[in-house]
């Protein structure tokens, strides 16, 4: 069983648009700069774990000028508002991840190294590409 994580970017339909696999013990904020390059997006959806200046600097600047939607963490000194009905769309992520984890073989990572995992990832991503389920 590997020790993999995955990373995923979403449209506004919940479907997987860049995937990326780490290492089990990769903190999810250090791969946010990868996720979100060269995306033409008009929002951008994370949970708490992606509350950093750098991140909200790369968003909102190259031409990107996403309006960042994330919740501060707790310990930050100042605490950044944010749109809360459009935050509730961040389930769409929760749901691609359910998608995935629907087949057995990428749920229980029974793969035998990364690029067999992120094969059956990928493979999964086009079934949700074409809507099949």
């Amino acid at each position: 069983m590997l020790n993999t994580k995955v990373h995923l970017a979403v449209n506004a339909h919940g479907i997987p648009v860049r995937i990326i696999i780490t290492d089990g013990t990769t903190a999810d904020c250090t791969q946010a700069w990868q996720l979100i390059s060269d995306i033409a997006a008009e929002y951008l959806l994370a949970d708490k774990g992606y509350d950093s200046d750098a991140i909200v600097a790369q968003a909102q600047s190259q031409g990107q000028g996403m309006t960042v939607v994330i919740p501060s963490r707790k310990n930050r000194k100042v605490h950044k508002s944010y749109d809360k009905d459009l935050y509730k769309l961040r389930h769409l992520v929760k749901n691609a991840f359910l998608h995935l984890k629907r087949w057995r073989g990428t749920a229980s990572r029974y793969a035998k190294n990364v690029r067999s995992f992120l094969a059956a990832v990928q493979i999964r991503c086009i079934a949700l590409w074409a809507n099949i389920s």
